[in-house]
């Protein structure tokens, strides 16, 4: 194998060493701090830019060996054809590894420029589990302390309702009292009515409306 098919060989290994590291469980803190620094690292973006260049060249060698897998196979399909099933063996032999090899590019090749899409769409997609995980815990958070303060302002009401209460109980107690001096006021009035009446002299204390 070539160097540059080596060099993807090595490029497809690392890549599914990161996905392997990116799917694993881990808990959400050491998952959090792993992300942060992926997405915001300079040499990380750096990283990942000289990774897009690469797999430029990677798609330039798997359009290469494509067709290479097509000559391939039209070659091997014409030497059947042109020996009428009486072919050389070592003509055999040498179409078919250049059919193999041509195939085990291809698929190299291919495998590597599809696991480096599948690699990025998972970054994101648990970058964006973990930002909505952030949301959700501050939303709880807000929920529970206006919970809090809900409750306590319920039973401020619950308060000011108890005082309102008594101070209408005061108020229906100064009524009675009030009726009844204004009653016994009468009856007092009444009597010292009476009592001058009978006696025929005046109340100095008999009051006047």
């Amino acid at each position: 194998m070539t160097i540059y098919y080596t060099m993807t060989f090595m490029l497809l290994a690392a890549e599914m060493a990161t996905f392997c590291v990116l799917v694993a469980p881990m808990p959400y803190t050491l998952k959090k701090k792993l992300f942060t620094f992926l997405s915001t690292s300079a040499v990380v973006a750096k990283i990942a830019y000289g990774l897009k260049i690469s797999f430029i060249f990677v798609g330039v060698l798997f359009v290469d060996a494509l067709q290479r897998m097509f000559r391939a196979t039209a070659d091997a399909d014409m030497a059947k054809q042109g020996t009428n099933g009486a072919a050389d063996v070592r003509t055999e032999t040498n179409l078919a590894a250049r059919k193999f090899y041509s195939q085990r590019n291809t698929y190299l090749t291919g495998f590597c420029l599809f696991l480096s899409l599948v690699l990025t769409r998972t970054f994101y997609i648990v970058l964006d589990l973990l930002h909505t995980q952030e949301e959700y815990a501050k939303l709880k958070q807000t929920s529970a302390s206006n919970s809090r303060t809900s409750g306590a302002a319920g039973n401020d009401v619950e308060v000011l309702k108890k005082q309102l209460a008594a101070a209408e109980a005061k108020n229906r107690d100064f009524d009675v009292l009030k009726k009844q001096a204004a009653s016994q006021a009468q009856e007092y009035d009444a009597l010292s009515t009476r009592y001058n009446n009978a006696t025929g002299q005046k109340s100095s204390d008999k009051r006047r409306d």
